[in-house]
Parts: structure tokens; sequence; C-alpha cells
């Protein structure tokens, strides 16, 4: 048997007759920039997260910087987030002139370990990103308490957590504002870059949009000088079509999860990341820990299994951050995990036995 690690061509397939009739009206009304369609998807992704404004941009890493802007983030700030992600999170950061500083995470959940958190607050520091990695959210509870205490802003990077709950909430309306990544392989993916920004304050909502669109508050008018990072007509068509099948897609991603769940129960060699009782996480990614992992991804990718490492070098050891001053053995938690992730395939299209095979040959491999 042959498993792919996604198939975005058969959920393409699937809604070709939705996009193609979507595409041909923006085609036929050329508003290809900020078009119709872009508020329409705004209100509808508003809508889903349970927050009362989405501003929809180019993507997800612009988002966070956006977010970071429109809340004041700049040079001599501190913002705390974790290594274990993609420099997606952390580079909009330092974009701003802010300071990074790191928090490993929890072994069990991957995500930042709030017992870590109050031990990296500097005075500078401004702000916590939380990362909802993997789709399974952070501790938003403990995080914002917290920020309560030393009065710190929260940006909630949800950019593989479209839909995941949180004590029943939808993640993205519990800080100051959320960033949402529509990269094609996202739960909710568009044809290419696209993203968005989430809040309950009118104020952020609008800032974001002057920011976006050259800081402009009309066509020639320019409060101050922005940025060219808007939300492409003919993404937030593709966008609003899937959004209407994301808790489907999303349902059927955790029934996949707990279906790999009870195949590993008996198996302790593998190592799932653990979903604590009152999140509900949308598994963007099924991660599991084993040991000599590139051993057992070369005996799946033999079984014809695609599988992937998220992510294999933490960012305080990567070159870009050097500068940084973090040495192997900061981050114990991340580098051991980077050590031994493996993400296993999960997209809504997968059957049951492609999930039984891969189950089987990886217990196989670990055996």
């Amino acid at each position: 048997m042959q498993v792919p690690f996604l198939n975005l061509p058969q959920q393409t397939e699937a809604l070709r007759t939705e996009i193609d009739a979507a595409f041909d009206a923006i085609l036929k009304r050329c508003d290809f920039v900020g078009g119709e369609a872009v508020r329409q998807f705004e209100a509808a992704f508003a809508e889903f997260c349970g927050t009362q404004f989405a501003v929809g941009v180019s993507n997800g890493t612009d988002a966070i910087y956006l977010a970071l802007r429109a809340l004041g983030i700049g040079p001599g700030d501190e913002v705390i987030t974790v290594p274990n992600t993609f420099i997606g999170t952390t580079a909009p950061i330092t974009r701003t002139g802010a300071r990074l500083r790191f928090v490993d995470v929890n072994p069990h959940t991957l995500n930042i370990d709030v017992q870590k958190i109050e031990k990296a607050i500097t005075p500078k520091t401004r702000a916590i990103v939380p990362v909802h990695l993997y789709g399974q959210p952070a501790d938003m509870e403990a995080i914002l308490h917290i920020a309560r205490e030393h009065d710190l802003l929260v940006i909630e990077d949800a950019a593989q957590a479209h839909g995941a709950l949180y004590r029943s909430k939808v993640v993205g309306g519990f800080g100051q504002m959320a960033c949402f990544s529509f990269y094609p392989g996202k739960n909710l993916g568009a044809f290419g870059d696209a993203g968005a920004v989430v809040t309950n304050d009118e104020a952020l909502a609008e800032k974001v949009r002057i920011l976006r669109d050259s800081g402009r508050i009309s066509k020639y008018e320019h409060v101050e000088e922005g940025f060219n990072h808007r939300l492409d007509t003919l993404q937030a068509a593709v966008l609003s079509i899937k959004l209407k099948h994301l808790p489907r897609w999303n349902q059927r991603r955790r029934d996949i999860a707990a279906r790999y769940r009870k195949h590993f129960a008996e198996h302790e060699a593998i190592q799932p990341v653990t979903e604590p009782e009152g999140f509900e996480g949308v598994y963007h990614l099924f991660v599991v820990q084993v040991l000599e992992r590139d051993r057992v991804q070369t005996r799946l990718a033999d079984a014809g299994i695609q599988t992937g490492i998220h992510y294999p070098i933490p960012l305080h050891l990567q070159p870009a951050y050097r500068y940084l001053g973090y040495r192997q053995g900061d981050f114990p938690v991340s580098e051991t995990a980077a050590e031994r992730l493996l993400s296993l395939p999960i997209f809504p299209e997968m059957t049951d036995a492609m999930v039984d095979y891969v189950a089987e040959q990886l217990i196989r491999a670990v055996s």
C-alpha cells in the first residue's frame, strides 16, 4: 500500500465545481485585490473563531508581524515563545526589533511549559506568543493568568490550530490577537500563501487593516508607512469554500488520531503527543516520539509510507539565531523531542485501511 503524507489533489477535485464557479465570478468582476470575496471570508472566519473581527493578510508569518506591530512591540522589548516551532513564529518578532526569549516545552504536550514562563520574564518582557503546536491548544488559562500578573500581551500563534478547542472555546479569542496561516497543507489551506489576524478589539483590527495596505485609510491618504500584506481575492474565495467543510474535516482528523492512539496504546516504544482533558486538538499533524527515528522513518518509507519531521532543529540551535547565545542543553525537552519526533500521515481523505496499515508498519518498525 502507498500512503501519502497528505492528498491535496483529492481534496481539491472534490471541490472543483464550487471553486470554478467562484473563480469565474471573480474573473468577470476583476476585483483581484480587496474584493468582495475577502470581506465575505473575513466575516465567516471571525464567526468560526468566535471573535468579532478577522483581517485577511498575505500569510501566517506576516499575520504575526502585523499583530505585533499593531500592539506596539518594537526595539527594546522582549517576547517569549518556544524553540520547537517553525521560524515563521520567531522571525516576525525579531523583525519588529524585539528580542526573543525562549521557554522550553512540556514533555507530554510539546506546547510551552507554563511552569517555566515566569523565570523567563524580565523588566523588558512585553508579550508571550504561545504556539498551538500540531493543532493542540496551549494551556491558555495558565498563560493568561501569568500575563495578567505581569501586565503582558498575548498573541496566539494558531497557524496549525484552525478550530481547536480549549475548554470548549475555539482558540483565537484568548489573547489580544491571534494569527493563522492558510498555507496549502494546513487544515484550512489556500491555493498559495494566505493568513489572517483575529481579535475582539476593533481598534487593533483597524490598525492591522491599515498596516496591511500601505498604511492608508483611503486610496491616496497614508497615515503611516505600512506594507503590502493583503489577502488576495482568489485565495479568499478558496478559503470561504473550504471553511464550510472544515468542521467535518477536523472531525475526521480527530477520528484518525483516535484510531492511531488505539493501535499504539499497548506499545511503549511509540509515544504520541498527549492531549490533556479539556483540550480538543484538530491534528494538523499526528506526531509520535520514537527512538532511532531516522531508521524508523526509512523503514516506513520502504513500506510506501510518507512521513515528516516537525521540527528537526530547535530554533535556539539554528545558525540564524546563533547571536542569541543559546547552547546545546539550554532547552533539553525541545532538543530531545527534535531527535525523536515523527509525523505520521493524517488528512481527511485518509481511509481506515490506510491508518491501520501505517500503525501496523510503525509497530513493526520499532519492534
